[in-house]
């Protein structure tokens, strides 16, 4: 696999692919530039031997053409300052002035492509969508890995259509990382699991079965669990069809001996909102009508405990429902654990991007572990042993 540090981009055009889908708030304004700023090593070793980049990215989910709050345009200005460099932008990723405008590039420059996704051939892998991409630009080079696991157009397909097809940094790092954590992670190995649904992780703790010590279990996922182990769980988030699979994923733990650590307690509340009213529960004892939505101070010391006594950290999913600031204690304290873990114990640590990414970058954290993923899906899927088109299509 060719690497953008093993390439000269020396007067050639470099169609990056990126993974621009930021968060915009209401004045279509970036919240979150994490996934930007990832990308600057990649564009920067190009600019830096002569070479020019062509961007083209997705934004959001737009369902028929384009749609205002989804143009990359917004992205201009920000990405502009960045960058240090003037970014030009074309308004369509295809045609005629697209491809004036990459033709016209010089050393140095740097094009933005309209929105990919305001073209239904690119989520289908479209060939000819693909090769009317591919002649915009000399080389491909893949850097975004937050899409990886797609066979789209601009992120598997296009590979077709070129010699040089570079891996960007952003992929290399993810790649590199995930594999650290999967093939040499040093004991005691803990994996933190939160979020909402078992079934969205059953395949990666069951492939983390092998390798780690601890598996800590925390966020709506939990009250499945409890449940399953005859606990009452109010009207918290409940998988009713996904019970069987919990008792057999405790069972399989204790018979490869791995430490399976679940919620002592829970910050229940009587609406799903961040001013509700709140007690704080034992695991199994949430009152009727009443749902889970933060581990307790219990939970909390345990977890942390853990957390930091171990030498490789995974952290997949948050705590609670930390989008709200009166249940977002329990994450924050997962958070804080971490860094001290990794920065007292000389812990690796790798964030897996999503939620958790997002919960350790707005608690200000995010430099002070050894990675935070921004493939998330991505992440997951290539942890649990899948085969990303993205990935392939570089070798």
């Amino acid at each position: 696999m060719k690497t953008v540090d093993s390439f000269d981009f020396s007067n050639k055009k470099a169609l990056v692919r990126v993974d621009f889908n930021v968060p915009l708030n209401d004045r279509l304004e970036i919240t979150d530039d994490t996934r930007i700023k990832a990308t600057i090593p990649t564009i920067k070793k190009i600019l830096t031997d002569g070479g020019s980049c062509i961007l083209m990215s997705h934004l959001g989910r737009p369902k028929d053409g384009p749609v205002e709050k989804y143009s990359l345009k917004h992205l201009v200005a920000p990405l502009s300052l960045i960058l240090g460099v003037q970014v030009k932008f074309a308004d369509d990723c295809i045609g005629q002035q697209a491809t004036d405008l990459a033709a016209d590039l010089k050393p140095g420059e740097v094009l933005l492509l309209e929105n990919l996704r305001f073209y239904k051939e690119e989520e289908k892998g479209d060939v000819a969508f693909a090769e009317k991409l591919s002649k915009l630009g000399d080389v491909w080079v893949n850097d975004a890995f937050g899409t990886a696991h797609r066979a789209h157009a601009s992120t598997a397909v296009i590979g077709r259509f070129f010699t040089d097809k570079i891996c960007g940094k952003v992929m290399q790092a993810e790649i590199d990382n995930a594999q650290h954590i999967l093939e040499s992670a040093e004991k005691p190995f803990t994996a933190i699991m939160g979020g909402a649904k078992i079934s969205d992780k059953i395949l990666i703790i069951e492939r983390l079965l092998d390798t780690v010590d601890n598996l800590i279990i925390g966020g709506g996922m939990t009250y499945t669990f409890t449940k399953a182990l005859g606990g009452n769980i109010g009207k918290s988030l409940l998988e009713a069809d996904k019970q069987d699979l919990a008792l057999e994923i405790l069972r399989k733990a204790k018979e490869k001996g791995v430490n399976i650590i679940m919620p002592l307690d829970n910050v229940c509340a009587d609406d799903f909102s961040n001013d509700a009213n709140r007690q704080t529960v034992d695991t199994g004892l949430i009152p009727d009508g009443w749902e889970g939505l933060d581990i307790g101070p219990k939970t909390i010391e345990l977890f942390k405990e853990t957390v930091k006594n171990s030498k490789t950290i995974l952290w997949n999913g948050p705590m609670g429902v930390f989008e709200f600031p009166n249940f977002a204690t329990g994450t924050n304290a997962i958070a804080e654990a971490v860094v001290a873990a990794t920065e007292e114990n000389n812990a690796f640590s790798l964030i897996g991007g999503g939620d958790s990414a997002s919960a350790i970058n707005n608690a200000g954290m995010g430099d002070r572990v050894s990675y935070v993923s921004t493939g998330g899906g991505a992440l997951l899927e290539y942890m649990e042993g899948k085969v990303l088109p993205g990935v392939a299509a570089l070798d």
